[in-house]
């Protein structure tokens, strides 16, 4: 693997994401924002915060494979969510645990969550970008 996720001693300890990524791999990927679209560019989960933020998680692991990498490989994610309020956090970190469910690993890369007044369409609650290194 081309990433190593720390929490380094000195800092909070965050169940939901690492304050660290270490890159040792060659090839740097940036994946797009990615909203909750099914293939057919349907929206997945409308009015659900926590199976767009699903889903999302969802269309980066199919754009890794795509690649060649996993979760395993993100280095960083930015997850924006529409008329953001903290107490909104329970259904962003439900839906990354439902989304790890299914990928067999919790995606746990260091992050950033922005409060964003709209996306691109307004039935879209959150979109997601990652940027992974493969070996």
């Amino acid at each position: 693997m081309a990433i190593t996720l720390v929490n380094p001693r000195g800092l909070p300890e965050i169940d939901a994401y690492r304050q660290v990524s270490i890159a040792t791999g060659s090839k740097m990927v940036h994946i797009a924002g990615q909203v909750a679209w099914d293939a057919d560019g349907v929206t997945v989960g409308e009015g659900d915060l926590a199976a767009q933020v699903e889903r999302c998680y969802l269309n980066i692991a199919t754009a890794l494979a795509e690649v060649g990498g996993s979760f395993d490989d993100v280095a960083k994610v930015t997850v924006y969510v529409v008329d953001w309020t903290p107490d909104k956090l329970p259904l962003v970190l439900d839906g990354m645990a439902r989304a790890g469910a299914k990928l067999g690993a919790t995606p746990v890369p260091p992050g950033t969550l922005l409060g964003v007044a709209a996306l691109d369409v307004p039935e879209h609650l959150v979109e997601v970008e990652a940027t992974a290194v493969l070996d």
